[in-house]
């Protein structure tokens, strides 16, 4: 039996023919991206914005019921809540954001969280009542500030292990992608004000991982071909490269939407800006790693010579020593 090849063997299309239009583009969207945050703002939720936390047990149940709370807690006007277990199964957090109208007055974050409290009773008797706390606003906005920084932590750490792995320029390559696959996805989110929460973290943190993957195997490639094609133009070699790997970029892409198309169009709510982030990452990480990382090692200097061992003054003079010329 024939197997089934998406990309054909002898696949030759002329990515780096169109590098500088498809880089003055991406600049220009990184810039849109980065000008829509400044602007409009992200729409940060519980986590990062502050709100009130109420905890609880459902003493007579073995799990707790978050789908059926969600659809309750909808209705009370105070947002989309983030409900998640905690602790055993069948305990629940559960969090809003304050009203903007309400922050200021004293005790209005406990009459939300009790009116929340009295709404999950009247349906579940059973629940008891672990804590009600309002989550500061400063606490929330350092919690916030620590993950951004954990996430420019994240792509800086992974740019060196790609400096000392291969050249400089692929660290520099490698950092540019990940700069504009996490640009556009916090753009999108600016946009189109989708709440920005720690799952979104999460979905950033997954973008960033695919993003490397695809283009660490593009570069090991690449480096491969520089090795074995020494005289050929570098761009012929990096669209040979990004060909020769473009089956594995497009079965793994494919792979991953047949999961994720299905969640994006039908699964709940809660989880529909996860999954629009990861979906957006997948495009932009494989885009990047053909479009961004690829040809900037043109712009950086990268050459045939580039993986050559240099030869030290000690091996000159042993090699003379020899009688080597």
């Amino acid at each position: 039996m024939k197997l089934l090849k998406l990309v054909p063997d002898d696949t030759n299309i002329h990515f780096l023919k169109w590098r500088v239009p498809f880089y003055v583009i991406s600049c220009l969207l990184i810039a849109a991206s980065w000008a829509l945050v400044l602007t409009k703002g992200l729409n940060y939720g519980v986590d990062f914005a502050g709100g009130q936390e109420v905890t609880g047990t459902f003493t007579q149940e073995a799990d707790a019921p978050v789908a059926e709370l969600r659809e309750t807690l909808s209705g009370l006007d105070y947002g989309e809540p983030s409900i998640q277990r905690f602790g055993e199964a069948n305990q629940v957090s559960v969090r809003v954001r304050l009203p903007a109208e309400v922050e200021d007055q004293p005790g209005a974050a406990t009459r939300i969280g009790e009116e929340i409290i009295a709404t999950i009773a009247a349906e579940h008797p059973d629940f008891r009542v672990d804590s009600n706390n309002t989550v500061s606003g400063k606490v929330s906005g350092e919690f916030r500030n620590k993950a951004l920084l954990a996430l420019l932590a994240a792509m800086i750490g992974i740019s060196i292990y790609i400096w000392v792995r291969f050249e400089w320029q692929f660290g520099v390559g490698g950092l540019f992608a990940l700069f504009h696959d996490v640009s556009l996805t916090l753009g999108m989110f600016a946009l189109f004000q989708m709440e920005f929460s720690l799952q979104i973290v999460a979905a950033i943190l997954a973008i960033i991982g695919y993003s490397l993957n695809d283009t660490i195997v593009v570069y090991d490639r690449i480096r491969e071909n520089l090795k074995k094609y020494r005289k050929m133009p570098l761009p012929e070699l990096l669209d040979l490269s990004v060909n020769e790997t473009l089956a594995r970029t497009v079965m793994t892409s494919l792979t991953l939407l047949i999961a994720l198309v299905p969640l994006l169009l039908f699964g709940p709510a809660s989880l529909f800006g996860l999954t629009a982030a990861i979906t957006l990452g997948i495009f932009v990480g494989t885009y990047s790693s053909i479009y961004m990382a690829a040809p900037i090692l043109i712009w950086l200097g990268v050459t045939g010579d580039s993986f050559i061992p240099q030869e030290t003054v000690a091996d000159r003079q042993e090699r003379k020593a020899r009688g080597e010329v």
